[in-house]
């Protein structure tokens, strides 16, 4: 008896070993470090807020004001009349850039799709570091401060931004196929957190000379990865003569393997016509639409969804630090010391989560048990003790159940949901697909830094997780339709299983 495809796929990591090349390595690097120095960048400017308000206002309300500069000069010339109208401004910046880079991201991954994904990324690095250059670094040396040039600059910033994740997931999802796609990308979506841990790094090195120079640092190393970028990317194994995914003719093995996730299991999987691409090579494949991407099966659940986790997701990397310091009266650098776990249990959150996403050649199952289990870390880190081992363990577990999702879902499943059936016949879906989800996000997470501050001022603490706890609870909801279908075709690829023995 013939089994279907799906009973008959050869083990994902065994795929992805037999296919792995020096290329595809060195696409996973690049990558993955490229978008580490837009987080390092953004890092940089929220480990620096102290430094920069206590420049922007009078030195005699700040005792941490530099004394080089005259003081008759100074206090003539100040930004902002205290510390506290400087930290509402910082704030709004960060609202700002939120709000452009969600809308850059619709628009990145539609350039994406129709420009060469290489110069696109480049492009954006190069010209981002030119920007967090003149914002943190031209203007302190030419002290020249201007609340509505910094606003025009962090707009430009978070446009310029938001050309990297669109790109870098086209890229890794050109060169990885379904085969082990949920490890891979699990293990590489690790590239945010990382590039927080640098950017800390890179803004502590430097600090003590003056803010300036934590922007210059970065800048200086996002603009020299934005070249390396341009010179040494290979966006598609076709610029090396490597077959593409879905192209090799090989085997049904090989066919399944590349298969798409978010694919029609109830079609004929004996169709050894199926091809991501158009059928005749000679002719360039068309990028799709917006609104064609936008109604293509699970995009506009998994983008609300993602709107909800990652306003959790971004909330924890804005506010964790404060919080640690407001709550338990912890110095703020053990608390930025201690926000590091959150990032460690998302990083290993997201790889074993793809993994088993892997194993059952489904993700929307994995989601929904790990997002259950997020709402009860929720409820248990909110109620956890004046006790730093104890607050890290919480911490950590918290970050896998919620990190590790978010991970996922701008990732994987953006790559999945990029390279289902309906694109047969145009394989630059990837970056516009991934732009909706992760535009869609972004917009979340930035009504959330809002909301978070206005219910910690009025309710507490206590409620922010509660809010928390709700958004979580409506990602599951917005999936709940994909769980559904995945575990029916799970049972049903069972019953199939148990027949053939």
């Amino acid at each position: 008896m013939a089994l279907p495809g799906s009973l008959r796929r050869q083990p994902a990591n065994r795929g992805l070993v037999s296919h792995c090349t020096h290329h595809h390595i060195v696409v996973f690097l690049l990558t993955f470090f490229s978008y580490s120095l837009l987080h390092a960048s953004r890092k940089t400017f929220s480990n620096v807020k102290v430094s920069i308000s206590s420049q922007w206002t009078p030195s005699y309300l700040n005792s941490t004001a530099l004394e080089l500069r005259p003081y008759e000069l100074w206090n003539s010339s100040h930004l902002f009349p205290n510390a506290e109208e400087a930290t509402l401004f910082l704030g709004t910046l960060d609202t700002i850039f939120l709000f452009s880079y969600a809308v850059g991201l619709f628009v990145s991954g539609i350039v994406g799709d129709r420009l060469n994904l290489r110069w696109v990324l480049s492009f954006g690095m190069c010209s981002s570091a030119l920007v967090v250059f003149f914002f943190g670094t031209l203007t302190e040396w030419l002290h020249f401060y201007n609340k509505w040039f910094y606003c025009c600059l962090w707009v430009v910033n978070g446009l310029l931004q938001s050309t990297g994740w669109p790109c870098v997931v086209a890229v890794m999802g050109n060169w990885f196929g379904k085969a082990g796609r949920g490890f891979v990308f699990g293990l590489w979506s690790a590239c945010a957190s990382v590039g927080n841990i640098l950017g800390a790094f890179l803004a502590s090195c430097v600090l003590k000379y003056g803010y300036e120079y934590a922007f210059l640092v970065t800048a200086s190393v996002q603009f020299a990865g934005g070249i390396i970028v341009f010179f040494g990317l290979l966006t598609s194994p076709k610029e090396v003569g490597l077959p593409e995914l879905g192209a090799d003719e090989g085997g049904s093995v090989e066919e399944d393997a590349n298969r798409p996730l978010m694919s029609n299991d109830d079609a004929d999987d004996d169709d050894r016509n199926y091809s991501i691409q158009a059928s005749d090579t000679d002719n360039q494949p068309k990028a799709i639409g917006f609104f064609q991407a936008c109604c293509l099966p699970g995009v506009v659940l998994y983008s609300l969804a993602y709107a909800c986790l990652k306003l959790v997701n971004y909330s924890f990397f804005f506010w964790l630090p404060f919080y640690l310091s407001n709550n338990f009266g912890w110095k703020e650098a053990e608390a930025d010391q201690l926000s590091i776990w959150y990032d460690v249990g998302g990083i290993i959150g997201g790889t074993i989560q793809g993994l088993i996403s892997d194993v059952l050649q489904k993700r929307a199952p994995v989601l929904a048990i790990s997002l259950l289990f997020a709402i009860g870390s929720l409820f248990g880190y909110s109620r956890s003790p004046n006790n730093k081992p104890i607050n890290a363990v919480i911490m950590a577990i918290t970050g896998f159940f919620i990190g590790g999702p978010s991970n996922m879902i701008s990732s994987a499943i953006s790559a999945d949901l990029g390279r289902q059936d309906l694109v047969r016949g145009s394989s630059e879906a990837l970056a516009t697909v991934t732009g909706i989800v992760d535009g869609t996000g972004s917009i979340g997470a930035a009504v959330g830094q809002y909301l978070v501050s206005l219910i910690q001022e009025n309710l507490g603490w206590m409620w922010v997780f509660y809010f928390f706890i709700l958004m979580t609870s409506s990602t599951v909801l917005f999936i709940s339709p994909l769980i559904v279908r995945e575990i029916r075709l799970l049972l049903h690829d069972r019953r199939l299983r148990m027949l053939a023995e």
